[in-house]
């Protein structure tokens, strides 16, 4: 009568408890308990424990006198049974991979496990059940390592997070620890594109922090060795985050050009300003919605290296992804300044088209600040009047 264990090892399907009311045992009735473990050692989650005198062949003609529903954790209880000898069966999804004879005393409150790890349970199955068994339980222990692995790099990853938020500017701290816990992770699972943009701003921060101290010292980081080894292996790897990104299935977009933004923010701390121009470039194409921030970068850096027709023409892309923002009105200001000429018949300073509507902008968001002193002179000086009038217009 009894089917062999039928594949209930690979298919433990959640399932709600049925909560059977059972009386109150007595002085005449018996009660028993235990844990349901399949073949593979794990709990059967949902199911009954039926006990009946007589089993038949057919299932349905089986006539049960109790039945214990399995709860989770694999284990069950029962009372109110009347004493005698029964077969007590697991029945899951309409299967009974297992049965025990047991015999119930009045007053009794028998423990009765279902453990199929039992050799005699093993040795009655099949050679092909034997198979499946043997295959996942390969597969369950290959899954209970990379679960294992993947929270341990949960772990590093939280950790690192911390650690350069509390070591980031200003503070400049030395993340040479973080630097070497994310080699590690990557080391372990080097197909993981956050793992490697991770690593990259550990990489960053720690040549900020090499960088910081040259500073210091009033010395060039492009000079200091160590500082941009560490800049050029950040680089590497956020390029290799935005690679992995672009070679899936299912890309991360906004993690892909975070990687190209990191990049370029990492290139213009080497000083090589059309490099990183290009990389935010590429943020642009695959965020636009952040368009302003990534060109607002690009202007900032194309400005500090001194090239000034590339900062004027990223902060004018900027403001037309977003003319609330200030920066780049400034930016585009002080770029075009530059650009001044003389004029020896009235003795003025002609400032290039633009150039006083940019710092007006600029003003009417943000009126006061050290910045804000500084426009104020230069416009004072070329003899305009500070307008802060301007409202500026909607997002794009």
């Amino acid at each position: 009568m009894m089917n062999k264990w039928k594949g209930i090892f690979v298919a433990a399907i959640a399932a709600l408890a049925v909560f059977v009311l059972t009386p109150a045992h007595g002085q005449g009735t018996a009660s028993i308990h235990g844990h349901v473990i399949n073949p593979a050692g794990q709990p059967i989650d949902h199911g009954d424990v039926e006990l009946t005198h007589q089993p038949q062949e057919n299932l349905k003609d089986t006539k049960f006198t109790n039945s214990f529903p399995i709860e989770k954790d694999g284990s069950y209880k029962g009372s109110g049974i009347a004493p005698g000898d029964y077969f007590a069966l697991i029945v899951v999804d309409g299967k009974t991979p297992d049965h025990l004879k047991v015999t119930l005393k009045a007053g009794d409150d028998q423990t009765l496990d279902f453990d199929m790890t039992r050799p005699d349970y093993i040795k009655g199955m099949t050679a092909e059940e034997k198979k499946n068994l043997e295959e996942f339980k390969a597969k369950s222990a290959a899954a209970i390592s990379e679960n294992k692995k993947i929270a341990n790099l949960n772990a590093t990853l939280a950790a690192v997070r911390a650690d350069l938020t509390k070591n980031g500017p200003p503070t400049y701290g030395d993340v040479s620890a973080d630097v070497t816990n994310m080699k590690s992770a990557v080391d372990a699972k080097p197909d993981e594109s956050i793992l490697w943009y991770t690593y990259g701003q550990t990489l960053e921060g720690q040549g900020d922090h090499l960088g910081n101290a040259d500073k210091q010292a009033h010395k060039p980081v492009t000079g200091d060795d160590e500082a941009m080894k560490n800049y050029d292996q950040a680089i590497d790897a956020f390029k290799k985050s935005a690679d992995l990104n672009a070679a899936s299935k299912k890309p991360n977009v906004s993690e892909e050009a975070a990687a190209w933004n990191s990049t370029g923010n990492t290139l213009a701390k080497e000083g090589k300003s059309q490099d990183a121009a290009a990389a935010f470039e590429n943020a642009v194409k695959l965020e636009p919605q952040n368009a302003a921030m990534f060109y607002g970068n690009e202007a900032a850096v194309l400005f500090n290296a001194n090239q000034l027709d590339g900062a004027a023409a990223a902060a004018d892309k900027a403001i037309a992804s977003d003319p609330t923002k200030p920066t780049p009105y400034y930016i585009k200001g002080q770029a075009l300044i530059a650009k001044s000429t003389f004029d020896s018949k009235t003795n003025k300073i002609i400032p290039p088209p633009g150039c006083v509507d940019a710092y007006q902008k600029f003003l009417q968001l943000e009126p006061t600040g050290t910045r804000s002193d500084q426009v104020k002179e230069v416009l004072t000086s070329l003899g305009e009047k500070v307008d802060t009038s301007y409202r500026a217009g909607k997002k794009h």
